[in-house]
């Protein structure tokens, strides 16, 4: 019950009433047409009041942010833990004004910034490795779909663009793209650009890794590592960077190696919350991919703009160890990790 009204000095103290005084015939009729002219005048302003033209307000107008407008909360994931039943960061939200964002930020993403935010741990059932032109795309059209479970609701938590890549499967010597002729070699078992994701088999070197699918799947997952750089908005803001040095000069090629390098940690990831889950991403390929990180980085290679052998498989194991996408902020990372 609310709290007892107290007293209100305007509404006076109690007096005694003396008898009312006598009015004469003419005043009462006065004062009962005034009464009736102001019973119509209320009729009048309630009828108007309740007209249909009356404009209503827009009952799908929200004048403050609701919950949703903030990125749901994403489940850790990591070795041992289990995907949840529902994903809370899958279900569906209402659009903005504009639609979903890139955000061009590099250590500063928003993405980078929740230290419990990884995969979730999810079955991804693959083909049996064969090393054909017909038996590598199937294997990579299977990976492409788990990739694609596994980053899709992740970005879309972060009120991020995703789309799938497109993928394509080149057979020749060289193959056309948005950033220009590839020549197929050593230095391109796959390669990214512009939301599409190529994978010439000739590059992947079958001859020399044979049946090892651990392997042929931390390449394809690390280029797709580019293209969640590219959804998030990673990737313009480094591509920024590099332009504004100077492809060549020092400074862009450490921003190039910042990318390169967060991409490996990126598919360090994905095989670390899909490993020992049910399907066929078994422990035996997770150790290859794991050991033949070492094989691969501007050692190997002999550039500047990827990283060192060491550090290519330091990324690539922090993220597969801990499957937390913080950990692969290459961007917060001191010159000496990304030399």
């Amino acid at each position: 019950m609310p709290d007892a009204q107290p007293d209100l000095p305007w509404l006076g103290r109690p007096h005694t009433v003396s008898a009312p005084k006598r009015r004469s015939p003419a005043a009462v009729i006065g004062v009962c047409l005034g009464a009736v002219a102001v019973l119509v005048l209320g009729l009048v302003a309630i009828v108007a009041l309740n007209r249909d033209n009356t404009p209503l307000a827009n009952p799908n107008f929200r004048d403050a942010p609701s919950s949703q407008d903030s990125p749901a909360p994403l489940p850790p994931g990591g070795a041992g833990a289990p995907a949840s039943a529902s994903n809370p960061a899958t279900e569906p939200s209402e659009p903005s004004a504009t639609g979903p964002q890139k955000v061009l930020k590099l250590a500063d993403h928003p993405i980078l910034q929740d230290p419990n935010a990884g995969l979730q741990n999810r079955v991804c059932t693959l083909p049996a490795w064969q090393s054909t032109q017909a038996g590598a795309e199937a294997f990579f059209t299977a990976a492409s779909k788990c990739l694609d479970a596994a980053w899709g609701p992740f970005l879309e938590a972060y009120r991020l663009p995703f789309t799938p890549p497109s993928l394509h499967f080149p057979t020749g010597a060289s193959f056309e793209t948005e950033c220009g002729t590839i020549q197929v070699g050593i230095a391109t078992a796959a390669y990214y650009c512009e939301n599409n994701l190529y994978v010439p088999f000739r590059g992947l070197q079958t001859d020399q890794y044979g049946n090892n699918p651990g392997v042929y799947l931390a390449l394809f997952a690390h280029e797709y590592g580019h293209h969640v750089q590219e959804v998030a908005g990673l990737m313009d803001a480094a591509w920024q960077k590099i332009y504004e040095a100077g492809q060549n000069s020092p400074a862009g090629l450490e921003m190039s190696r910042r990318k390169e390098l967060q991409a490996q940690c990126f598919s360090g990831m994905f095989l670390g919350a899909h490993v020992d889950q049910g399907g066929t991403i078994t422990r035996d390929m997770y150790n290859k991919a794991w050991n033949d990180q070492e094989t691969r980085g501007d050692n190997t290679s002999r550039s500047h703009d990827h990283g060192t052998n060491a550090h290519y498989a330091a990324w690539w194991r922090a993220g597969a160890t801990s499957n937390r996408i913080a950990d692969c902020n290459t961007f917060a990372a001191p010159s000496s990790e990304v030399s």
